[in-house]
């Protein structure tokens, strides 16, 4: 029955704002609404960073690509979990060490470049901005799916909690909500599978309706294509983890790097945990539902409890995942809300917060315009495309940034633009020629293992051999990034 699905819709949200609460009695400072004024503890922060990494794509996602492509989807939760190795062993210390709220204020302690800046501001928004419309989608699809309302309910309903979180307490109120919701998603996957498992009787399958084990004899895999697509989407979600803003941000909270880092080993904990639940839940749903006409296959983790259990059991297990589901997008959307605002703000309106609740609700105009105008992508995939443009622009310019010295304001600026136009005019040919091209069309879609090489080489060499040099502060700023506090 669809009410029990928007009563557990309502809750998740009643929750959110309630405590969000907590942290709008905590926030007075300017500090406050964009760090927390630097005093998140690891565990809070972990818990934090995990409910806003673990987005519309890690909750529906996964099992919907498992269930559409077999073996390949279960590349996105590793690829996802190596991305925050990565960012534990390259990142997180000289980020915190920094002492700046946001990309472009390291960008300018870094470069001292206002043109940098200014081309950070854009990449920063805009990659913000398209990462959000897939959380609205997701919410979309997902009310649409599990009660019949229509599309534009899900995505409004999104925005106005996440606004209502945002607005009053800034990144207090969301680290609070986003700890949360990591233990609600979790919940919402875990008690589903224990009562599947529960029904099943055995693991091998028996007591489940429908279950097919053939589905997995037929997988490809072995092909170079096949091959080069894994290999470039494992570079893309590493990568794209270190340029995301929602996600860098989040380490400015921490009191000092070592607690930074202290985070990031307590993510890879929670996120380990997280990811075995879609997976598995995934190669059930492949195996029960491989020919029942999805439709969408992002919508097979809403759809298996009902194929599963009759009656009620199957109503109140689909309004669990359901609820977890908004519970992803909510924590993902108000994590990249509060990335953006903090930027515009600082661009735009002087820091102050009366800014930072101007550029939140910025940051919400146009990606629900966008989500609402436009029809559902896969949210795999759609995902892997941001994750591609964010490895592609920002990461470059970070890990340069960070670990070498010699690059310049002027090559840093090259290698940025040139890795976001590749990404962006790969993708747009890839959907232009699809249906033209065939392995053409996968070097175009999946364009991370010649798009990050060719951003890296771009900023090396325009650095070595063009008219600008270094900053002169350099080695000040590279010991301060490196050397621990005090």
């Amino acid at each position: 029955m669809p009410e029990y699905t928007i009563a557990a819709i309502i809750l998740v949200f009643a929750v959110t704002m309630l405590v969000s609460l907590f942290g709008l009695r905590v926030a007075r400072s300017t500090s406050d609404f964009y760090v927390a004024s630097r005093r998140v503890s690891p565990r809070m922060n972990a818990s934090a960073l995990a409910g806003e990494y673990i987005s519309a794509a890690s909750f529906l996602g996964v099992a919907g690509l498992i269930v559409a492509e077999g073996t390949y989807g279960l590349w996105f939760p590793l690829g996802y979990t190596a991305g925050c190795l990565t960012m534990l062993l390259f990142m997180t210390g000289p980020l915190r060490r920094s002492g700046v709220y946001t990309v472009p204020d390291f960008v300018s302690l870094r470069f001292s470049s206002a043109r940098l800046r200014v081309a950070t501001v854009i990449i920063v928004v805009l990659t913000g901005w398209l990462y959000i419309v897939p959380q609205l989608h997701g919410a979309a699809l997902a009310l649409t799916t599990t009660t019949g309302l229509p599309g534009w309910a899900g995505p409004v309903a999104v925005i106005l909690v996440v606004l209502a979180t945002v607005l009053p307490g800034g990144m207090r109120s969301v680290t609070i909500a986003q700890a949360v919701q990591y233990w609600i998603k979790l919940s919402a996957l875990l008690v589903p599978l224990i009562f599947i498992l529960l029904q099943a009787g055995a693991l091998g399958g028996a007591g489940l309706p429908g279950w097919d084990a053939s589905v997995w004899d037929d997988d490809a895999g072995s092909s170079p294509a096949d091959l080069y697509r894994i290999v470039s989407l494992l570079l893309a979600l590493m990568l794209g983890t270190i340029g995301l803003p929602h996600i860098l941000v989040r380490f400015y909270t921490n009191p000092d790097g070592d607690a930074a880092r202290r985070t990031t080993f307590l993510l890879l904990g929670l996120l380990s945990g997280f990811y075995v639940l879609p997976v598995a839940l995934g190669v059930i749903a492949r195996a029960v539902l491989p020919d029942q006409g999805l439709g969408s296959p992002d919508t097979a983790l809403l759809r298996l409890p009902a194929a599963i259990f009759e009656g009620v059991g199957g109503d109140l297990l689909t309004a669990v995942i359901a609820g977890g589901a908004f519970a992803a997008f909510l924590s993902t959307s108000s994590g990249l809300v509060v990335s953006v605002s903090g930027v515009l703000s600082q661009e735009f309106f002087g820091g102050s917060v009366r800014g930072f609740r101007i550029g939140a609700v910025l940051a919400c105009a146009l990606p629900l315009a966008i989500a609402t105008a436009t029809t559902h992508m896969p949210l795999a995939g759609t995902v892997a495309m941001v994750f591609t443009f964010a490895g592609s622009s920002l990461a470059p310019l970070l890990l340069l940034g960070i670990w070498w010295s010699g690059i310049t304001a002027q090559g840093a600026v090259a290698g940025m633009v040139t890795g976001a136009a590749a990404s962006l005019g790969s993708f747009a040919l890839g959907w232009a020629f699809e249906s033209v091209w065939s392995t053409e069309a996968v070097l175009l879609n999946y364009p991370a293992l010649w798009c990050v090489p060719l951003a890296f080489a771009v900023a090396v060499l325009v650095s070595r051999f063009g008219t600008s040099t270094p900053p002169a502060n350099t080695a000040k700023v590279l010991a301060r990034l490196h050397l621990p506090e005090g």
